[in-house]
């Protein structure tokens, strides 16, 4: 099938992650759905050129340059694509075989959902082992005290991303906790499959390894700006999420 064709409009945001962008590529083209995928690199210096040319053909479009950032990557790539399904796949994750179409089959049994979330695993770096990522059934007070919903594992209806906007570009942490709230009150609860989906690669160069403090803050005033307060989970979960968890980060456990 050709691009224009394509079922899914896929923005794979990416900044000096060239050891990691061949896989989530080839990931994207196993599907067994249509896609057209925009890599939005921001100006790498590693060997992500040369893995775009090798790629090049297969690609909807790419561009390597500055740019403001991970969330404006996103918008720009959905918006240069005209699939009816959108997500965005961060160049160090990757989709599981059948991934996106399963999620679609999700969307089709639910044509009032504007999104559909699966199971994802947490691919641990440093160590070569997998974990279960955290993912739950969906309710506002789930929501209002952690992110249910791991990022790889979504798709979204074009339509509802329009309508909200994309994701928010002044966000650089929790831009995806924040759309989730978004098209939570634009079309109601999403559908939540049992399928395993995708893989989020967890290795000390993530900016939420790097900067957990900020990505802490910044999911909080989410859930302030939605929920209309702070539960006090956050508060008691602060030292270890920001402080405890960091340190352990830095020793490389």
């Amino acid at each position: 099938m050709s691009m224009a064709q394509a079922l899914v409009t896929v923005a794979v945001p990416s900044f000096r992650q060239g050891r990691f962008l061949d896989k989530a590529l080839s990931s994207l083209f196993a599907q067994d759905v249509p896609v057209e995928v925009f890599v939005l690199d921001g100006g790498s210096d590693d060997e992500t050129l040369a893995v775009l040319e090798r790629w090049k053909g297969r690609l909807a479009g790419w561009r390597s340059h500055a740019d403001g950032g991970q969330s404006e990557a996103i918008n720009e790539g959905i918006a240069n694509g005209r699939a009816p399904y959108v997500c965005w796949l961060n160049s160090d994750d990757w989709l599981l075989p059948q991934g996106l179409s399963r999620l679609i089959a999700a969307l089709e049994q639910a044509p009032g959902a504007a999104l559909a979330y699966g199971r994802t695993w947490d691919w641990m770096e440093a160590t070569g082992r997998r974990r279960h990522s955290l993912v739950l059934p969906f309710s506002e007070w789930a929501m209002a005290r952690v992110n249910v919903i791991s990022q790889p594992g979504t798709l979204m209806r074009r339509s509802a991303w329009e309508a909200v906007g994309g994701v928010d570009a002044s966000l650089h942490m929790a831009m995806d906790y924040d759309l989730w709230w978004r098209l939570y009150r634009y079309a109601g609860s999403p559908v939540r499959i049992a399928d395993m989906v995708a893989v989020n690669r967890v290795h000390g160069q993530t900016k939420t390894n790097k900067h957990r403090q900020l990505h802490y803050q910044e999911a909080m005033a989410v859930v302030r700006r939605h929920h209309g307060k702070i539960p006090l989970k956050w508060w008691l979960a602060y030292p270890y999420a920001v402080w405890w968890r960091g340190w352990r980060g830095s020793a490389g456990q």
